[in-house]
């Protein structure tokens, strides 16, 4: 019984050299990354409120929304012969499908003709509110704003000093 009592102690021994406790184990994997065209935005069209008059006695307002649609407020008149009327309009170029953000001036632009001003304010677009996509891989956004007219504003063609720029981002 003794020999028989070595040889299981023996075969169990040699069994657990065979079984071999794994503390730890390895996997491995890629790094992956992926570049996209960059976004870009392009000037197509000047902003253009077009021909308007305004009275001696009260300023007003000419709002130009997005699609080119003037309507005037107060003393401001908007004659048959409107002139050039225009939204500002961009060409956004990017990856298909992709959407991006549209940042607006949020300060106030001066139109200037000679020493007289007037400013441009609440710029709004179309796509409308913050968001585009770029369907395509392109998308028109238009921008239009409201021009603020002084009572008595004198004659004349009022152009800014400096360009206001719009700001496209991926989402």
């Amino acid at each position: 019984m003794k020999s028989t009592a070595i040889f299981y102690t023996l075969t169990l021994g040699l069994i657990s050299l065979g079984i071999s406790a794994r503390a730890q184990e390895t996997a491995s994997a890629t790094a992956t990354a992926t570049i996209v065209t960059p976004i870009a935005i392009t000037k197509d069209v000047d902003m253009n409120f077009g021909i308007l008059s305004v009275q001696s006695t009260a300023g007003g307002t000419v709002v130009l929304t997005p699609a080119g649609v003037r309507s005037a407020t107060g003393g401001v008149t908007l004659p048959a012969d409107n002139g050039t009327v225009a939204p500002a309009s961009f060409t956004v170029t990017g990856v298909d499908g992709y959407g991006y953000t549209i940042t607006l001036p949020s300060s106030a632009l001066t139109i200037t003709s000679g020493s007289n001003t007037m400013t441009v304010t609440n710029f709004t677009s179309d796509p409308s509110g913050a968001n585009g996509s770029l369907a395509g891989g392109t998308e028109t956004l238009n921008v239009g704003a409201t021009l603020n007219v002084s009572a008595a504003q004198p004659a004349g063609v009022y152009v800014s000093g400096t360009p206001f720029n719009v700001t496209v981002n991926y989402n």
